[in-house]
């Protein structure tokens, strides 16, 4: 038996091109249907504006009245009235003699007398260098010259600082030492005025002006045959010895 169907016309051989052909179309409207936008449309109203015929309105005119401003007030008008006086007493007129003298006033002779002025002396306090006086201040037991006196002040001092030198206790118990300077004045008397002194701590400060007030009165040194003051200043150690 003949099979009567055309083989040329066999519809399942492109089955596959068209399957992927709807696919593609299938995607393309799915993809255009989900990114599609739509927007809200607002509505819009038209109004017709129609213009009328325009009138023009008349304004009318104020008039304010503005009262006129005062008159000025009227100046009183004083009117000088001179009195004719007749001089009834006669005045007698002053005459002021000058009081200078001329060339041709004579100069009365007479003594003037001339009181006598006490003068007083006023001692002034002069203060002389050691290094610069002429006659150091003599120390009790020094003799000699300037030079010997100037050494043997110098020693007796030292002798003086060790035998009243004394450590405080208050400063030994916080351990407390240092170098003091101390500064004191030999008058014009020969006694110890002035002291001060400069330290690391009262208590040693205290110490050492202690001991310089203990020096003996001097014979003052002297600065051509006169009296002078002598500044003087001398450091005192403070060492403690640590057993």
């Amino acid at each position: 038996m003949e099979l009567k169907k055309n083989p040329k016309a066999n519809v399942g051989r492109n089955s596959s091109l068209f399957f992927a052909v709807g696919l593609n179309v299938m995607l393309l409207l799915t993809y255009i249907g989900l990114e599609h936008k739509t927007y809200d449309k607002e509505a819009v109203k038209v109004d017709l504006l129609m213009l009328e015929d325009q009138y023009d309105e008349d304004i009318p005119i104020t008039v304010i009245d503005v009262l006129p401003p005062p008159p000025p007030p009227q100046q009183q008008v004083v009117s000088e009235v001179i009195t004719i006086v007749e001089d009834v007493d006669d005045v007698e007129e002053t005459v002021i003699q000058s009081t200078e003298i001329g060339q041709d006033d004579i100069i009365d002779d007479r003594e003037v007398g001339i009181e006598e002025v006490e003068v007083e002396e006023v001692e002034e306090d002069v203060e002389v260098p050691f290094a610069l006086i002429e006659k150091v201040p003599q120390f009790p037991g020094c003799t000699g010259n300037n030079a010997e006196l100037r050494a043997c002040f110098e020693r007796k001092i030292q002798e003086h600082l060790q035998k009243h030198f004394r450590y405080p206790p208050a400063a030994a118990e916080l351990n407390i030492d240092g170098k003091v300077f101390v500064f004191f004045l030999i008058d014009k008397t020969g006694r110890v005025t002035k002291v001060k002194s400069r330290g690391p701590d009262r208590l040693l400060e205290t110490e050492a002006e202690r001991i310089i007030n203990l020096l003996p009165k001097m014979e003052p040194g002297k600065q051509r045959d006169m009296n002078v003051g002598v500044p003087y200043s001398i450091p005192i150690n403070f060492k403690l010895e640590l057993n």
